[in-house]
């Protein structure tokens, strides 16, 4: 195995005898065989689409859902990876006998092995080593690119979950996967084919904006118990608010109480959910945090998407995967049916009383904050605000991300910190007051919720009759997997110039890929608190 996709890498270079994140050599190496059976399928799709044909949407969600268990923290059993190589390659087969051309030898041809075993010793032939380039930088772009595209497979599956896509999405998805496998590209196009990624990758975010304030209602400021009330429990982590709407749905009236956990925390803010009175508060913190959190759960936790560790023996019967998810030993359900996590929480103890462990505050997405954004300029212009910060991102058990916690504990009572993902868990409960009856902390939601950020941004420079990059704007991110790579590919579509990057460096950009970065982007390493605020300030 050889892989580098997350910020926790191995020595920062690369794992290659056991994922940091829990993967295992097998997992590594069926999931590099998925992605070069998806390069096919993808070869497959850009020639069918060549000659006219239609690719089917159905193929484009497979496509998506495929990529997006590639993920890091998303599916650990092996098992699970042999159905959906040999749907990519039946799929493939199914468009290759449509084409009048004929496609080239690699992905579009192999032939999967009939066994597990066999697919693993054939997905150690095709890793992130193997795909074909001499030149290191472009190499490094080559591989910047399919991670980004990670990122824009899964958020277009939680879009498509909810009944929003666009085939244009799709297309990108082939022709991405398809062009890793080319070698007639220079340094130029490939730049150009990782920026198109973030423009890809905004249209993705758009898609899951109006398709999670579609089905919910906007967000809006909502009050979150960190307590407990006394009674069964259920304990829901990961992203998909379909699962968690189905779950409140499926436990009306059956005495458990609903608990989000990490990414899940701005659900609370969504009027169709927030609706049901049993859905009642957050429990513990972010991801990297389950073992010592679940261990101490008294009740059933469900995991819809990214971000599940190796279960401890003490909660592995109490943990539920569902969608993507996977991890062997865990029990799996499928299609929205929750009876038998429903049948768990009710035959463990729950809690056996009320407590208090004070609030925090959700639901500032774009509608929100721009409802208040007439005296946010006031309140600018009268010099009682002089800066916004973007401290945002994914967290992670590297040392360092302390960083991120003393940055917002230091930033001026005169400045704004706006934050999303997991990444607020270093701070989310901090009291920070408040600047005229605007808070001085704004959680606009989940790492999916990044499309709000930005229309945030644009709105702001146009009320001001500027850029977004003379707005008194920083962005302080941090990043953990893929999703945050789409997101940062985003952003350098968009043109944002002086962000902070932290805690490491992507292990997979090349000395050459990152001074281009830093020459035309400006970006930076995060330093320290005080020195960042001081070079941001003056």
């Amino acid at each position: 195995m050889f892989c580098y996709q997350c910020e926790q890498t191995a020595k920062g270079l690369g794992c290659d005898k056991l994922g940091v994140c829990g993967k295992s050599p097998e997992v590594a190496d069926l999931q590099d065989l998925l992605v070069y059976a998806l390069t096919g399928l993808g070869q497959a799709a850009v020639a069918a689409a060549a000659e006219g044909k239609d690719v089917p949407l159905t193929t484009g969600r497979f496509f998506a859902k495929a990529l997006f268990s590639t993920l890091t923290n998303v599916n650990f059993d092996a098992a699970d990876f042999k159905p959906l190589i040999e749907k990519a390659v039946a799929e493939r087969d199914a468009l290759a006998a449509t084409l009048t051309a004929r496609l080239p030898e690699g992905p579009a041809t192999f032939v999967p092995a009939s066994d597990l075993d066999g697919l693993v010793k054939q997905g150690g032939q095709h890793g992130l080593k193997d795909i074909p380039e001499a030149d290191p930088d472009i190499r490094s772009l080559k591989h910047t690119l399919l991670f980004g595209l990670k990122g824009v497979a899964a958020y277009a599956d939680h879009a498509a979950i909810l009944g929003h896509e666009d085939p244009a999405v799709y297309a990108f998805l082939y022709k991405g996967l398809a062009d890793t496998f080319t070698t007639d590209k220079n340094l130029g196009d490939w730049v150009g084919l990782v920026l198109k990624c973030g423009e890809v990758n905004l249209r993705t975010m758009e898609l899951l904006d109006a398709a999670n304030t579609g089905a919910y209602g906007n967000p809006v400021p909502t009050v979150v118990p960190l307590g407990a009330k006394a009674g069964k429990a259920i304990l829901v982590s990961g992203h998909d608010l379909k699962d968690l709407k189905d779950l409140l749905e499926q436990t009306a009236g059956k005495g458990i109480n609903i608990y989000t956990h990490g990414e899940m925390l701005p659900a609370h803010g969504y009027p169709e959910l927030k609706k049901y009175p049993h859905f009642y508060g957050h429990y513990g913190t972010a991801w990297q945090n389950q073992h010592k959190e679940f261990a101490a759960f008294p009740g059933a936790i469900l995991m819809t998407t990214n971000c599940i560790q190796k279960p401890a023996a003490s909660y592995l019967g109490n943990i539920f995967t569902t969608g993507l998810v996977g991890w062997p030993g865990a029990t799996h359900v499928k299609n929205g049916d929750f009876g038998p996590v429903i049948e768990k929480a009710l035959a463990m103890p729950g809690f056996p009383e009320d407590t208090d462990k004070g609030t925090v505050m959700t639901g500032f997405g774009h509608n929100a904050v721009m409802g208040v954004a007439g005296a946010v300029i006031d309140a600018v212009k009268a010099g009682k605000i002089r800066h916004f910060f973007l401290v945002a991102g994914c967290d992670g058990a590297k040392p360092g991300r302390n960083y991120y916690t003393e940055f917002v504990e230091k930033a001026p009572a005169d400045t704004i910190v706006l934050t999303l993902a997991c990444g607020k868990f270093r701070f989310f409960d901090k009291k920070l007051g408040d600047i005229g009856g605007i808070p001085r902390l704004l959680d606009m939601g989940q790492c999916n919720d990044a499309y709000s950020a930005i229309q945030v941004a644009v709105a702001l420079a146009k009320a001001f009759d500027c850029g977004v990059n003379e707005l008194p704007l920083s962005m302080i991110l941090s990043w953990y997997e893929q999703k945050a790579v789409a997101i940062l590919l985003t952003l350098l579509h968009l043109g944002i110039k002086n962000m902070r990057l932290g805690p490491t460096l992507p292990a997979f950009l090349t000395p050459n890929v990152l001074n281009f970065l830093v020459e035309n982007y400006d970006i930076k390493p995060i330093s320290t608190p005080d020195e960042d605020l001081k070079a941001i300030l003056g």
